[in-house]
């Protein structure tokens, strides 16, 4: 059997998930793949075609004990531990069977493309195909978004729903609290470059510890920014006691944004108002992507992309010397608009173009950040053109 599920680009939409605003990527056609066998036992043994990732093996269980943090192992733990506990027997019924693994990639690893989300999604497929179960698809993104909470990382539910969910051709526009996506076409003359720093974006280590501090710190300036609107008729019965999960979206239905972003000013200061700021621009203009690309309309995208670029740069504090390189050389040859994508850190920038100006933004990253670079891989791997794909499947070979 072979399992198989895509990385993704968001095309914007950044560090909102977890704030319970909505995102807009698309899968891409680089993915994980995973060969796999089931097994009579509870064993699973996984390895990995890269060198760098070791074999490893463990038992399906309830209470499956994690590697040290950042090991691979956890993203494929991660998965079995929360599968297991939702269909494992208790008492003499027999466990789910484990199976043996080979795994391989065309997605770079670290790379802001969610590679660990698409390992949990293929080995939760392999799980659940080895032991003839299934779930439907938004429960299957919701229950491995939950999963890959073992590995540490305070994250949202994107890269895991556009990863199953993802229809070729069309991006998403992902909502939360329920889980609900919306497609739209990828209108046929708009290129999406894809442009890797060089400089793995770690959701382990320092990185996570970043991370899981910004969803702290927008927990914080939400909570200051309910308890001044406090009994008002916005939030009869008072907001402040509610998950604050769910007050970004109700702030945003309604407050305008311009208004919100005032009343931040007037509440918050220093980092708190900055990602205050950057969470409630940023969410509406998901919703104004979205119309641009129904419309067709390039510019006003590109416009978007560079706004949301500056807001993560300035106010969300995630972006870096590389990140900003590449995003000034795609605008500079061109490119309708350029920001990072994914958590930052490092990890990669997506470009929109005409195809009339593709060989030029190619050309521009190429000879300005490539070629005085030691490439790890060849080029095609760190510079490509983003095809939407479809989401995850398992196939018989």
């Amino acid at each position: 059997h072979f399992s198989r599920a895509p990385g993704r680009v968001n095309l914007i939409g950044e560090h909102t998930d977890y704030n319970g605003l909505p995102v807009l990527p698309m899968a891409l056609r680089q993915e994980i793949r995973i060969l796999f066998s089931p097994r009579s036992d509870a064993t699973i043994q996984v390895a990995n075609r890269a060198g760098e990732f070791g074999p490893r093996e463990f038992s399906l269980s309830a209470e499956i004990p994690p590697d040290s943090p950042g090991d691979w192992a956890n993203y494929l733990k991660a998965p079995c531990q929360a599968l297991a506990r939702r269909f494992g027997k208790a008492g003499g019924d027999p466990a789910l069977r484990g199976f043996d693994a080979l795994v391989s990639s065309t997605l770079p690893a670290a790379s802001g493309l969610s590679s660990s989300s698409a390992l949990v999604i293929a080995m939760g497929q392999a799980l659940l195909h080895a032991n003839q179960l299934a779930l439907p698809t938004l429960e299957f993104a919701e229950a491995m978004a939950g999963a890959e909470r073992y590995t540490g990382t305070q994250g949202g539910g994107m890269d895991q729903a556009i990863s199953v969910g993802a229809r070729a051709g069309h991006a998403s526009r992902i909502e939360f609290g329920p889980l609900r996506m919306f497609e739209t076409p990828v209108p046929p003359d708009w290129r999406f470059v894809v442009a890797h720093t060089l400089v793995r974006a770690e959701k382990s280590g320092p990185a996570q510890k970043a991370y899981n501090l910004r969803t702290q710190e927008c927990r914080e300036a939400l909570e200051i920014v309910r308890g001044a609107l406090g009994e008002t008729d916005l939030f009869p019965g008072g907001g402040a006691n509610q998950d604050p999960a769910i007050g970004y979206p109700q702030l945003l239905e309604r407050i305008c944004t311009q208004e919100l972003v005032e009343l931040g000013e007037k509440r918050l200061d220093g980092t708190l108002l900055k990602r205050f700021r950057h969470v409630v621009t940023e969410g509406a203009r998901v919703y104004d992507a979205e119309h641009a690309l129904k419309r067709g309309d390039r510019l006003t995208f590109g416009l978007l992309m560079n706004a949301s670029h500056e807001s993560l740069r300035d106010d969300y504090e995630v972006s870096s010397s590389e990140l900003d390189l590449l995003v000034e050389l795609a605008r500079g040859a061109g490119a309708a608009g350029a920001r990072l994508t994914g958590a930052g850190f490092g990890g990669c920038a997506v470009a929109l173009a005409a195809p009339n100006r593709l060989d030029a933004v190619l050309a521009a990253l190429e000879e300005g950040y490539y070629r005085s670079r030691d490439l790890p891989t060849s080029l095609g791997q760190l510079l490509f053109v983003a095809e939407a794909s479809d989401g995850a499947s398992v196939r018989e070979i």
